[in-house]
């Protein structure tokens, strides 16, 4: 069984106090289009929310299919924060974490992360020693549960330090994705408005 956790459940200061994952590509919310690419390569959704309040943004959700909304337990520690929430919801052994604001995950692109893994804890896209895609890479849930039980560091390094993990060339991935847009993410209303070519409304 294969699972994808959405983490949704960040701040958003960078995105003048607007929720990323509403931010709209091509028409599209971005949660909405995360949601069609993976559906279809996983067996289940997790969409990680920051606390009950913010949980109850996403009822158009939750009668979607295979898709189930959860809230961090651990308050306010960033992305583990939410991979905790997320696999203690999700029944699969590989997981693929994505963050909210990257819009054009590609389907190929996971299903490759996935059948990379092999014996490992985790794939992880990476473009040079410094770069590495941490947020859109599969782990296996009993490594995640196992660090997680007992992590002192936030760090998302210091995670994939800590487990086995093999990395993939980002650049590999061209045959499927010609211009890599699987790892493009937003961070402000003037990169949203960048790829949309119009102010967001």
């Amino acid at each position: 069984m294969r699972s994808a956790i959405i983490l949704a459940g960040g701040e958003a200061k960078r995105a003048g106090g607007r929720e990323k994952y509403r931010f709209r590509y091509d028409g599209v919310q971005f949660i909405q289009r995360l949601i069609t690419s993976l559906s279809g390569i996983t067996d289940e959704i997790i969409v990680v929310a920051r606390d009950e309040d913010h949980c109850s943004s996403f009822k158009d959700l939750q009668d979607l299919s295979g898709v189930v909304i959860v809230c961090d337990i651990r308050k306010k520690i960033g992305p583990l924060g939410g991979m905790h929430a997320g696999i203690q919801s999700c029944n699969g052994e590989l997981v693929f974490v994505t963050a909210c604001d990257m819009p054009c995950i590609h389907p190929e692109v996971v299903t490759r992360l996935f059948d990379s893994i092999d014996g490992h804890d985790a794939v992880i896209p990476k473009w040079n020693e410094e770069m590495i895609e941490p947020l859109h890479a599969v782990y296996r849930k009993s490594a995640l549960t196992e660090y997680l039980a007992e992590h002192k560091s936030l760090s998302i390094r210091s995670l994939i330090r800590s487990i086995d993990a093999v990395y993939v060339d980002a650049e590999s991935f061209r045959d499927v994705d010609p211009d890599l847009e699987t790892f493009m993410n937003i961070n402000s209303l003037e990169e949203l408005e960048k790829i949309n070519g119009t102010p967001d409304k």
